[in-house]
């Protein structure tokens, strides 16, 4: 993981459609993420945001658009390269259910993270940092995964993101199945891991008020479209579209 200098790797999705088989999924959609910030997708579940993260890291192709990341000065397009090939770049994605390998032990599940070349060489550091980051780890690292709690599951997902040295990181859904103390506390491990690590993340996440504690910029998707983009928390907390999703104002 970098030192937390914040570098130029930055997200833009342009015009991007994509679906399954006969079934659209997104259209048009268009992100624009700078380095070091967080933004976040916002949307019930069916509207899309974890099919874009899946076109992103070459799990769904798209049939229209562009994804091009900047990664330390040099652009790279990620249209038609394998996923293998983008994680290769250091882009990770934290998927929703976390996957992990319930049998494995913790620290064996943190070390399969490990598997990029430039990772390697750092993995006793990365271990480290991992359990400094979530101490609930370092005592519980040879228990199997699937005997630990929900939020250690998603503390696991985070920390086995973190071994493989990521440069932009995806998270999908990190609140799922967790009580709302944990909510908070994972979200504020993410905004904590952006700054210490300099990570560019890009969330999708529904909870509105969680979020956007966290949030440089937001996108809201519905059926498959950007309908509002707030470069703020400020901005998308006043507009009228998400205050009444999200917030049950009249």
């Amino acid at each position: 993981m970098s030192s937390g200098l914040i570098l130029a790797n930055s997200l833009r999705v342009a015009g991007l459609d994509a679906g399954y088989g006969a079934v659209r999924v997104l259209e048009g959609v268009s992100l624009d993420i700078g380095a070091g910030e967080i933004a976040v997708l916002l949307g019930t579940n069916g509207n899309g945001k974890s099919t874009l993260l899946k076109c992103i890291m070459g799990m769904v192709k798209p049939t229209a658009g562009t994804i091009d990341v900047e990664l330390e000065g040099t652009r790279y397009n990620l249209l038609g390269r394998e996923t293998e090939e983008i994680v290769a770049l250091g882009i990770v994605l934290v998927p929703e259910g976390r996957r992990l390998f319930a049998r494995l032990s913790v620290e064996e599940n943190l070390l399969l993270g490990a598997f990029r070349p430039v990772a390697r060489p750092l993995m006793s550091r990365n271990l480290e940092a991992s359990y400094a980051t979530f101490p609930r780890l370092a005592e519980r690292r040879r228990q199997p995964a699937g005997n630990l709690s929900g939020g250690e599951q998603q503390m696991l997902a985070l920390g086995r993101a973190l071994m493989s040295e990521p440069r932009i990181l995806l998270i999908d859904e990190p609140s799922v199945g967790l009580a709302p103390v944990l909510v908070r506390t994972m979200i504020d491990k993410i905004g904590e891991l952006r700054s210490r690590y300099g990570l560019t993340v890009l969330m999708a996440e529904q909870n509105f008020t969680q979020a956007i504690r966290i949030a440089d910029r937001g996108y809201v998707l519905i059926h498959g479209r950007v309908v509002f983009e707030g470069r703020s928390a400020a901005e998308l907390s006043d507009n009228e579209l998400v205050r009444r999703s999200y917030l049950g104002a009249g």
